[in-house]
């Protein structure tokens, strides 16, 4: 058994760690000078590389986005594996959904990537498709998580709760967009409560389903 485990596991790609460490070091880069801005000796550069070896790890602007959102799906995917292992999901689900709404409005990194990300989407078919991908799984996440709490089949979860899931993906979304939430705003602390408790408004009728059965 131990041996049909140890070779179950198969061993790191490299060139998969390589273009992790690409997509993270031309991130600030797209973000600071756009999508069209920046152009590809620029992100060479910012990965330490020659033009022509970036090229062949993403041939395109349009492939490193790909890359970057299909990775950010992979990270959403282990955090909702790590949230369904919770010895109380539901609340593990909800201080990911805080603290994520909290990142997001405490500036974080990723926040003016992804709205450039989602600007460039409106003009280019190819990215649109893919954000709209990323936001179809991520949906696909939170219905599966609602039919683990609630023990309700997953085609009833989904018929019940879609919505439930599409308007969480929505509100972080935003809130990514807008990006850091400037302390010197009075309404700064009132509009992130509210964020926070339409989540929790959500989230209990939910629970709610559970109640019932």
């Amino acid at each position: 058994m131990a041996f049909c485990l140890a070779h179950s596991t198969a061993p790191p790609d490299p060139r998969e760690a390589r273009e992790a460490e690409i997509l993270q070091s031309i991130r600030t880069t797209f973000a600071e000078k756009g999508f069209d801005g920046a152009s590809m000796q620029e992100l060479a550069r910012a990965a330490g590389m020659s033009v022509g070896n970036f090229y062949r790890y993403f041939p395109s602007k349009a492939a490193m986005v790909e890359a970057m959102i299909r990775r950010d799906i992979a990270d959403v995917e282990a955090k909702f594996a790590e949230v369904l292992g919770a010895p109380d999901p539901l609340a593990a689900l909800r201080q990911a959904l805080h603290e994520r709404v909290a990142e997001e409005c405490g500036g974080c990194v990723d926040g003016p990537l992804w709205a450039e990300i989602n600007a460039v989407a409106a003009r280019k078919s190819e990215i649109a498709a893919v954000v709209r991908m990323k936001e179809a799984e991520v949906t696909a996440f939170l219905t599966r998580a609602f039919s683990h709490v609630t023990r309700l089949p997953l085609a009833e979860a989904e018929a019940r709760f879609c919505h439930h899931a599409s308007l969480l993906v929505m509100m972080v979304k935003a809130t990514a967009m807008q990006g850091r939430l400037d302390a010197s705003r009075p309404d700064r602390e009132g509009l992130l409560h509210l964020i926070l408790r339409i989540i929790d408004v959500i989230l209990s009728e939910v629970a709610s389903a559970r109640a019932e059965r």
